[in-house]
Formats: structure tokens, sequence, C-alpha cells
């Protein structure tokens, strides 16, 4: 056994107890003095892990530990002794474990010696970094014995493989066109290396049209992929959603069109590469639009559910969404950048400037049904972060109401009340999520969650662009941007919208007539209130109907997540 020595501090002279510990590109040590006892414990599925190294040996499992030493746990150790010799890994966040080849030196007496036999392990991991970034971290372990190395070795490997979560087979979709153009060149530099690492193996198909991604899902055989992979944007993501959810739905026998049918969930999960110009599902899932931090969530076999919901048309389905449904801003920004995609990412700009100037605003009527199941609300300002409770108690309560309404006890929609807000509206949004992106980090509703069976339905009522404009800033900072007398905003599990504006397509003059003059508002013709219809922005896509019913279907998908964490670790690379 390698025994514990004094290690001067500095840069990658740190020790973990009865191994010399060499940092190789990362670490998780820290703090300040020695730490007194001979071992800590880490929480494993089914048990503690104990590194015991009064006797050099490993033990797993529910053991007595009496015999092995003095065990302490985890957190309190790290907390309270905050050793610089202590290093703690959770076995959830180890990629993997190999033997190390290398003429290990270690630190001694204050100077380097060479060890006669070196022998050497190296733990591959998860080191949290700034702003919810995960890096791959490395940390060799030497010891003069081989046998307690390979002991290491053996039981740190039957350790990962009991965590039956982990992906063994990937598919992986690769967008080249979306974004900056650069989602091929980031899967192969940033992404295959550490599914490699981690011995994932993977099938690639390199897109060349729209819609092929959501097409192959239909056809190929998904049974034998633990996990879908989008390297992409949105769009991609959309694609992908809609496939894999489409083809659970034919395998069920669900009819799709049936706007109160219970949609059935997929059983594999969807990772996100980002590769997109927005990432809004990543960043809002993640915390960041970083590839290698969603590439290690992958790995170590994070699940995150997610709500989904249903738009749908005179008993047709349109589209499901995740993020957002926009009317009126939103959705004439997106109608108007269509036709300017010659311009790049600046068409966003551009077309939100023209949008905001031109200030159009549509009348119509909205009725929803108020999500009486949820905890919270959307200005408590409480945002879905991972493990959330909200999400998870909003589950279970909403099971409940579905099994009294499967057997007859109680119909939930007819018993609760419908409310309905009829008026002029800048924009209509709905978000089942944060919708947080670079530019606003918060989104569009900071209290918004994942799973918890609901959206946010956000009602921007006819104002000044003065006051509009206020609006749009309250996004890019932590103010309460429903703090207007012109904001509503409801948490709903359903809703319905209809336009005042009647369509007359069969009417050519009529047509002709809008196209040339525009159909201005009657009470102030100087405004440029239209009172035609806006369009929908469904998570980027355009819907060709401005009457819709959308349901929230409760954690319908699942994601390569963890959701965001509470108060990462800051930690910098020395």
């Amino acid at each position: 056994m390698a025994a514990a020595r004094e290690v001067p501090e500095g840069p990658g002279r740190r020790k973990l107890c009865g191994f010399q510990h060499r940092r190789v590109c990362g670490g998780t040590c820290r703090s300040q003095k020695p730490a007194p006892l001979e071992s800590f414990q880490e929480e494993v599925p089914g048990g503690y892990f104990y590194k015991c190294f009064s006797s050099g040996r490993p033990k797993c499992g529910s053991d007595p530990p009496g015999a092995w030493g003095i065990l302490t746990p985890i957190l309190r150790h790290l907390r309270s002794l905050r050793s610089p010799y202590a290093c703690s890994v959770p076995i959830s966040e180890i990629i993997t474990v190999e033997e190390t080849d290398t003429r290990g030196k270690h630190y001694g007496s204050g100077k380097w010696q060479k060890m006669e036999k070196p022998f050497a392990f190296t733990v591959h991991c998860v080191k949290r970094a700034r702003r919810h970034r995960w890096k791959w971290a490395q940390v060799t372990f030497c010891c003069a014995e081989e046998p307690l190395c390979h002991l290491w070795l053996q039981t740190l490997q039957e350790l990962l493989d009991k965590l039956t979560s982990r992906p063994k087979h990937l598919l992986v979709f690769i967008n080249p066109f979306g974004g900056k153009g650069q989602g091929k060149r980031i899967y192969e530099r940033k992404v295959a290396p550490l599914f490699t690492l981690a011995s994932i193996t993977t099938e690639i198909i390199v897109t060349e049209r729209a819609n092929q991604a959501k097409e192959s899902l239909y056809e190929i055989n998904i049974d034998k992929y633990d996990g879908i992979v989008c390297v992409g944007g949105d769009g991609m993501f959309s694609e992908i959603l809609h496939g894999l959810i489409g083809r659970t739905q034919r395998n069920a026998g669900v009819d799709q069109n049936q706007p109160r049918a219970a949609l059935v969930p997929s059983p594999l999960r969807i990772g996100i590469i980002p590769a997109g110009s927005t990432d809004c599902v990543c960043f809002s899932t993640v915390g960041t639009n970083d590839a290698e931090t969603s590439a290690l969530h992958i790995i170590v076999g994070d699940s995150l559910p997610m709500d989904v919901s249903s738009v749908h048309h005179n008993s047709t389905l349109l589209r499901y969404s995740v993020s957002l449904l926009g009317y009126g801003f939103y959705g004439d920004i997106i109608k108007d950048s269509e036709k300017k995609r010659w311009m790049g990412l600046i068409r966003y700009d551009f077309s939100g400037l023209k949008t905001f100037l031109s200030h159009h605003c549509y009348e119509g009527t909205v009725s929803f049904l108020p999500a009486r199941h949820t905890v919270g609300s959307p200005r408590d300002r409480k945002p879905c972060r991972a493990g959330c409770f909200v999400c998870r108690q909003s589950k279970q309560q909403l099971e409940e109401e579905q099994k009294r309404s499967l057997y007859g006890l109680e119909n939930t929609e007819e018993v609760e009340e419908w409310k309905v807000v009829c008026g002029k509206f800048l924009a209509i949004n709905a978000t089942n999520m944060c919708c947080a992106c670079p530019r606003s980090p918060w989104g569009l509703s900071p209290a918004a969650h994942l799973g918890d069976g609901s959206s946010d339905l956000i009602l921007i009522r006819k104002c000044s662009r003065f006051n509009f404009l206020r609006f749009l800033v309250r996004h890019t900072n932590q103010y309460d941007q429903f703090d207007f007398a012109f904001v509503e905003v409801y948490r709903v599990k359903k809703f319905q919208f209809t336009s005042s504006h009647v369509e007359e397509e069969d009417s050519d003059l009529k047509e002709r007539g809008k196209k040339r003059f525009g159909q201005m508002c009657s009470e102030h013709p100087s405004c440029c209130c239209s009172v035609s219809n806006s369009s929908w922005n469904c998570d980027g896509e355009i819907l060709s109907s401005s009457s819709i019913e959308v349901r929230v279907h409760c954690q319908l998908v699942r994601l390569f997540a963890r959701g965001i964490e509470e108060n990462p670790k800051e930690e910098l690379d020395s």
C-alpha cells in the first residue's frame, strides 16, 4: 500500500490519502488543510462506496464499516474538513476508469522521487465549471503495489457496470446546415472522442434535407438503441421529437389527431448537442449551450422528463410544442424572417426590429382551463431546477385526477370552470419552459416548469410602443416582466384561441384589397393596428391556422439532462 505523505502545496501536488494523486487535466480536490481521517465514503445506488486507506482495500455495499476505519459522509467531510488531499467524485459522475501505463513519480519529502514499481489507474470524471458547464477531467492515482491497483480498477468497474441507466448504443442525427453550419465539426471534435472514451457505440446519419430525421424515425428499428441524439438547433430537435412521438403513438395504436387522446410516453431519451442559433431547449434544460456539457450528461445517463403540448385545428394535429407557442409579435417575426433566409442569423434581429416598429395588434378570444393540479404560480419567482419538487408533486396530483376521471368518479374538465379573455393583443405566448437563451438568461417565463403538466399563458394587451419596449427589455434582466397593467399571465393545462377576423379566402377582391391597402383598426386609424390574422410560431415553425386548440401532456418525453443545477460549484482550472 502506498502510504499517505505530506505534500507541499502547489499546482499538481495534491494527494488522496493512500495514493499518490496526480492531477492531469482537472480533478476535484479543494480546501486548505490536511485531512485528519483515513477514509471517506461516496454514495452509490444501493449503498456506499468506502475508500479506507488504513488497510488499502476498497469496500462496497452494506458490510459493517467498523473494521475498516472511521467513515465520514462525503458531504460533511468536504464541508468541514476541506482537505486539499481529499478528492471526491460521485460514482454516477465517473465516465470510466482505466489502467495507466506511466513511469509515475510521487512527491515525498519535498522532492520528486521515482517509484521502484509504479502502478497507476486513471479516473475519467465530470468536473463542474462556471455557468453550469461540465468539463471532462482526469485524475491519476499511483501506488507501488500492483494487486492494490487492480483491486481498485475491478471494484470501480463493477460499480460502474451497475449503473444501468447509461446508454450503450445511440442513434445520432447531425444537421450540417443549422446555426453556423458547424454541427458535424462540433460532433467530431467535442462529442465523438467522449463517446469513444465511454465505450458508447453510435450510428450516425447526416441529414441532407428537412424532415429527414422525422421520416427516418418512422422507418428504422429504434428498439436497438438506448437513445436518440440530435446535433443541431431547436429545429432539429423538433424533427426528432415529432418522429419519436409519432412512432410511439403509431406502435401503441393512438390517434394523434384526437385532441383528447392520452398520448403514450416514449421509452427512448433524446440528447441534444447544441449547434444551432439559439438552442433554447438545451439552454433551458441544462443551463448552457455547451456541446461538451451536453455530451457528458448523455454519457452519465441523466434523465429529465419534459412536458409536450399538442396543437390541433378541427381535430387535426398541426404540431407538437415544447418551448414557445407565440401569436402576434413572435409569430410575425418568424414569418417575416422566413423571407430573408439569405441574410443568415441577422435576419431575426432585422425582422424583430421591423415587427416592433409596425406594432400590429390582433383581436381574438382566448379560453383556457387553469392548471389547479400544479404547485406554484408563474410569478412566484421559483425557477425549475434539478430534482424539482414542483414537477414531482404536480405529476402525482395529475395522475390522481386522471385515475378519478378514468373510473368515472369525475371529469375534471367538465367540473372545472373555463376562463375566457377577449380583446386586442400585441402578443399571445404559451411557454412549457422558461425559454432561456444567452440573450435572455431568465427566459420569457422564469418560473415555468419543465414537467408539471402545465403551460404559462402570457397575454400582452394593446399598449404603446414605449411600454411594449419596457416589457421586452425586462426579458434581459431579473425584473418581473409581468409587472405591467397590460400583461396577464396564467398557468393552464389547456387553452383555445379563436381570431375575431373571419378569413374569407373565396373573396378574391377582398384578398387583393388587403394586399394593396391593408386593413386598419377602425377605432384608431393612425395606430396601424391590423385586425387581420397573425401566424402562430410553434418552436420556430409557422402554423397554417390561427385558430388552435392546445393541450399539455405531462412528462411525455425524456431528455439526457437533469435540469439546471442550483448553485453549481464554481471551479476554475488552475
